[in-house]
């Protein structure tokens, strides 16, 4: 299934230069341009409260966005910085670049989580600790994953899952080249609590 892609909606900014740019601040704007892709660069800008909540919401840098402006075709855009206030941190202009089809992407995928039931350590009382809820993966711009699944079949107690374990969509791999946690099945805390009572019992006798 293809990631849904989320809207940022934009306005085409006349001017260009600093007055312009002031003048977009003024209105409650944040100046920004869009580059790349073999075409002219666009001026535009962006309603300054949205921008600051998408920002707030976080991987705004990793999200591929679909930029709309007014009158023109839509275009698929990433975040290639953010130029920020030094004293409040806020944002004073934004760089956006334009993807073609076949560029190659970083970006955070959901991880999902299926076949609990038939998951023995879970029927025991284990429980699942989900280490990366998502992933950075390279991915390409047409065929984005909307997430990976791990398949809890068969895991026990004291398993761990790995990144080497999970089946990727074809042409899409981690960013990160070892073999990183994705999550684990801890024993529940009454079984943990008897292993180390034997433990300790096991300890005083050889004592």
């Amino acid at each position: 299934m293809a990631k849904e892609i989320p809207d940022l909606v934009v306005e085409a900014r006349a001017g260009t230069g600093k007055g312009a740019a002031r003048q977009a601040r003024r209105e409650g704007k944040v100046p920004g341009i869009v580059y790349g892709d073999g075409k002219e660069p666009q001026p535009i800008q962006v309603e300054f409260n949205s921008l600051l909540t998408k920002l707030r919401a976080g991987r705004f840098l990793s999200t591929l966005w679909n930029l709309k402006v007014e009158g023109q075709e839509d275009v698929r855009v990433v975040c290639r910085g953010v130029q920020r206030d030094v004293v409040k941190d806020l944002p004073t202009h934004i760089d956006f670049m334009r993807l073609h089809r076949d560029t190659r992407v970083n970006l955070f995928i959901h991880v999902t989580f299926e076949n609990h039931e038939a998951a023995p350590g879970l029927k025991r009382g284990g429980t699942l600790v989900v280490v990366r809820p998502e992933v950075e993966l390279m991915v390409t711009a047409s065929e984005i994953p909307d997430h990976i699944t791990v398949d809890l079949t068969g895991r026990q107690i004291g398993d761990t899952i790995h990144i080497n374990d999970i089946e990727l969509p074809k042409g899409v791999k981690p960013t990160i080249d070892r073999n990183f946690v994705i999550a684990n099945i801890a024993a529940p805390s009454g079984l943990r609590s008897e292993d180390n009572a034997e433990a300790a019992e096991g300890d005083a006798a050889e004592a």
